[in-house]
């Protein structure tokens, strides 16, 4: 998948949707069901796509005015929505990347057709390749999905544009971020357009600055692979290795069941945010936490 990143962009993504579709055949007559998780201000819908990828709908109690984040599969949201009964008219895509931004513009194609619907607002970083963008977004710029408050955070690494969101609603402090391909349950993205300082920034200088309860909402269900490599880091982490022993025990939907993280929970198990431990940096042989971060990286991509 590396190797995409040095091909022109439309190729790219034509070749990385084939995979994926590819990829993904033979769990199409898999049962996937939504997990939904219901606050006072807020409900979050995690709806699985492709092999292993999420897709959220985040409804506004208050309004019935929703989000979606990252919709790969557009027909598979329009459903959610219509079953959730609110009213989907904002699109926010974490990165261009084809298992993300592949369903923009069909999304965007059923709103032309379908006038009564209302418009199909698109946020996105700064990113030519993200395709039906209409709003550019950037660190700390701030919109609203009805009474919702919603914060862009940039995080390039993954990619040079990637966005993550922050929201947050009512007055009982319910917050969530989206992480897309920057953070994931015990990982992080790999560094495909960027460098470990970007990652480190990311990870340590926004992420981790968000309150510990933050609802961490990630793009892919990678726990278990993550969690082992994070054991293998740190055997004697005793929260890391509770989860690890859940995640084996349960069945895919029982992992998927894992996100969402917590941001507490991921300063306690994510190595890539534990750069600064003793452990960490002695298993990376690394005397900085910035060194840790790109040792480890290298690591993981041969775990």
């Amino acid at each position: 998948m590396a190797l995409l990143s040095f091909l022109p962009h439309r190729l790219s993504q034509r070749l990385t949707a084939l995979y994926f579709t590819v990829s993904s055949f033979s769990l199409q007559r898999r049962p996937r069901t939504t997990q939904t998780t219901a606050m006072a201000s807020m409900t979050v819908t995690k709806i699985p796509a492709l092999k292993d990828n999420f897709m959220y709908l985040v409804v506004c109690n208050a309004t019935r005015q929703a989000a979606v984040v990252d919709p790969v599969e557009p027909a598979r949201v329009l459903e959610v929505a219509r079953e959730q009964d609110c009213r989907l008219n904002q699109l926010l895509t974490t990165h261009h990347h084809w298992d993300h931004a592949g369903g923009n513009e069909a999304l965007c194609e059923q709103y032309r057709q379908h006038a009564d619907w209302g418009q199909l607002t698109v946020y996105g970083g700064d990113d030519e390749r993200i395709p039906g963008l209409t709003n550019r977004v950037g660190q700390d710029d701030t919109f609203a999905i009805g009474q919702l408050r919603v914060r862009c955070l940039a995080t390039p690494c993954h990619t040079t544009s990637h966005v993550c969101y922050y929201v947050e609603g009512g007055d009982r402090g319910e917050r969530a971020v989206f992480t897309g391909d920057t953070l994931f349950l015990a990982g992080c993205g790999r560094f495909f357009e960027g460098t470990p300082a970007q990652m480190y920034d990311a990870l340590i200088g926004k992420l981790s600055a968000l309150p510990d309860d933050t609802r961490v909402y990630c793009g892919h269900e990678y726990a278990l692979q993550n969690l082992r490599f994070g054991h293998q880091v740190e055997p004697d982490n005793a929260d890391t290795r509770a989860l690890l022993e859940r995640a084996q025990a349960a069945d895919l939907e029982g992992r998927r069941a894992l996100v969402p993280s917590t941001i507490g929970q991921e300063k306690r198990i994510n190595v890539f945010m534990r750069v600064h431990q003793p452990a960490v940096q002695a298993y990376a042989g690394k005397g900085t936490p910035l060194e840790t971060m790109q040792a480890l990286r290298a690591a993981k991509d041969k775990f």
